[in-house]
This record gives structure tokens, C-alpha cells and sequence, in this order.
């Protein structure tokens, strides 16, 4: 008999901007209106959280977290959250808390997106206030307000 395949609670936020910390948002295709950077769980608890990241952004966008001119990023934080009751499911029972932790990736401005269909729908590259405004998750839009603080020496930073 198999196991069921549940979620490890265990996941990824990614970041994605340009140098002129313009962030990629998507949009999910299981939640409308429902915008976010790249998240993703680990496939395997042995998984190390920086190649979560890259195979991730790869599944979602289509971007190659490695390519020539990208620049990944651990930025050294971790979200504890309470998961959605909607998504718990997907989780083994009585898991109800994921821990998150957070990336930015630095891509040259026009760097191609292809979606995931089953994932996403749209996407929209946003300057990074207006970003953190449209993400639906608060753990996200606050990755988006740090932005700039983590973007130093990677970019040119607002005024």
C-alpha cells in the first residue's frame, strides 16, 4: 500500500526582480485574484532550501535561477505561518504551520516568463511597493518591502 503523498511543510518564497527591483508577481490558477512571488515546498526533506529555489522559479516561470547575469540570493530570513485551512489538505494530517524561507533572485530587466498553466495565469513585473500592495499573502508583501534592503550591491537602489 503506498503512503500518501502529502506537502512537506517545508517551502521557499523567491523573489524575482530586476535591477531596478521591479518584482515578478504571478497568479495563481487554483485562486483568482490570489497574486504571489515563486513559493514552492521541498520534494524531499534532504532537499537543501537553495535548490528548492532554483527548481521552483524553473517550474513556475520558466526562468533558469542560474543562467548567465541572474543572481540568487539567500537572504537568511524564515516565515512561520499558520497554513490556509483551503491547502491543508495537501499537508499530513495535523500539520497546520510551514516554515518559509526567503530568496531574491536578480534577473535582467525583459528576462522571458513562461507560466506553468496548472500553476498561474497572468503575471505582472511591478515596481516593489506597488508589488507588496498586490500580494495576497502578508509574509509576501513584507519579502517585497525588504527588497531594497537586500537588493544592495546588486543593483541600482531607489531614491
Amino acid at each position: 500500500m503506498d503512503k500518501p503523498n502529502h506537502k512537506i511543510p517545508l517551502s521557499v518564497l523567491v523573489v524575482i526582480h530586476t535591477p531596478a527591483l521591479e518584482v515578478l508577481l504571478i497568479k495563481r490558477a487554483d485562486a483568482p485574484d490570489y497574486w504571489q512571488s515563486v513559493t514552492g515546498a521541498k520534494d524531499d526533506p534532504e532537499e537543501s532550501f537553495e535548490a528548492t529555489a532554483v527548481r521552483e522559479v524553473a517550474e513556475e516561470t520558466g526562468i533558469n535561477a542560474r543562467a548567465a547575469g541572474h543572481r540568487l540570493r539567500d537572504w537568511g530570513l524564515e516565515n512561520v505561518y499558520e497554513i490556509y485551512p483551503r491547502w491543508r489538505h495537501r499537508y499530513a494530517p495535523g500539520v497546520i504551520h510551514n516554515t518559509e524561507h526567503l530568496f531574491g533572485l536578480q534577473v535582467p530587466a525583459g528576462t522571458p516568463v513562461t507560466l506553468s498553466p496548472r500553476e498561474h495565469t497572468d503575471y505582472r513585473w511591478l515596481p516593489w511597493r506597488e508589488a507588496a500592495e498586490l500580494c495576497t499573502s502578508p509574509s509576501n508583501a513584507e519579502a517585497c518591502l525588504l527588497l531594497p534592503r537586500f537588493a544592495q550591491g546588486a543593483g541600482t537602489l531607489p531614491e
